[in-house]
């Protein structure tokens, strides 16, 4: 597992103390299980999630990867995330992170077959 922060500041002093408390009633595993079963009946047969990040922000969530795979090749790459809130499993995906996925996607797509094997 890997936290990730968000916001750090680029320049400057850091000094972190975190203490953060959380119920983490979703596992990694099941925070990914729950997104492959929503990519696959909402967006495509040709997507899956991948490894969840635990991301510290205004919420504690898994942020999991969607990956596209075309059946010629494998995966072809990452074309968004979608978040699982830890405690409660809600996703947290707007229509318009769905259409940024399946424009990402189709891109991919469209790329010349040698780009797309890499």
């Amino acid at each position: 597992m890997t936290a990730h922060v968000e916001s750090l500041p680029k320049i400057g002093r850091l000094e972190v103390d975190i203490k953060v408390t959380a119920d983490i009633n979703i596992s990694a595993y099941a925070a990914r299980q729950k997104v492959n079963s929503f990519v696959l009946s909402e967006i495509s047969y040709m997507m899956h999630a991948a490894e969840p990040t635990l991301v510290l922000g205004d919420r504690i969530c898994w942020r999991v990867p969607v990956v596209l795979s075309l059946a010629s090749i494998g995966n072809v790459g990452e074309v968004g995330t979608i978040d699982v809130d830890v405690e409660s499993g809600q996703m947290h995906i707007s229509p318009q992170q769905i259409t940024e996925i399946e424009a990402r996607a189709q891109d991919l797509v469209n790329r010349p077959s040698s780009e797309t094997a890499k």
